[in-house]
């Protein structure tokens, strides 16, 4: 069984959280450990980017046990403040589909596309493996959406939390859900919030302890991981 993880996040300054974690990275973004190798891609802002970059990235490579998507997100809910890291358990394409007017319509809504054809369950991924399950316990799980376009006015706020009542927002992460879903590669996603989704005030963002914390809890996780035995058996199980 591979003993490869695959990290991927948007950009290359979300990618040196790993750095910042105390591990080097090789020229060929290639990281190792006494249990696993990772690898390293930077796939690019957005779903298309993300879908061509993981598809590359497959056809080239061993299947990794674990995928991981890491990066920053806008939040929806109150409680998760900037610098809070939680983890997506579920995921969808908030911006695919007709409008009517003052009416959005999905492609499931319209009858173009099967709201429960596989990876999806009426309409929406979800990530439900072993490492989900066992990352619940130091990250919080949280309903998370996809969008083409950054939120950042009060009318898409208020269709999006109506439609969808998500508690965060990226630009990738249904995109790595679908593709690991279809490839069969467990995944987990890993979002630090940044900011809150509103009206864009750049002035409220604060991305570099996101990306701190992130590089935090991201560390966490791996050495949870090196500690098990069990890494390829699939029986982890989280260290009292």
């Amino acid at each position: 069984m591979s003993s490869k993880i695959l990290i991927i996040t948007a950009t290359s300054q979300e990618a040196e959280i790993l750095v910042k974690t105390g591990r080097n990275i090789s020229d060929q973004n290639k990281l190792f450990s006494d249990r696993f190798e990772i690898d390293l891609l930077v796939g690019g802002v957005g779903t298309m980017s993300t879908a061509w970059h993981m598809t590359q990235w497959i056809s080239a490579n061993e299947k990794p046990f674990l995928a991981i998507n890491a990066g920053i997100a806008g939040s929806y809910n109150n409680d998760l403040a900037v610098g809070s890291v939680v983890m997506p358990v579920s995921d969808c394409f908030a911006d695919s589909g007709i409008e009517d007017g003052d009416v959005f319509l999905t492609l499931h809504e319209t009858g173009l596309s099967n709201p429960d054809e596989f990876p999806f369950s009426n309409g929406i991924i979800k990530a439900d493996n072993r490492y989900t399950d066992i990352f619940k316990r130091i990250l919080k799980p949280v309903k998370a959406i996809t969008v083409n376009t950054a939120t950042g006015s009060d009318s898409t706020i208020a269709r999006l939390v109506n439609k969808y009542n998500p508690e965060i927002e990226t630009m990738e992460g249904a995109a790595f859900f679908y593709i690991c879903a279809r490839e069969k590669i467990p995944f987990i996603s890993l979002r630090s919030i940044s900011n809150r989704v509103e009206r864009r005030d750049r002035n409220k963002w604060n991305i570099p302890l996101a990306l701190d914390n992130l590089a935090i809890k991201l560390e966490e996780l791996l050495k949870i991981l090196e500690e098990k035995d069990e890494i390829n058996t699939g029986i982890l199980s989280m260290p009292e």
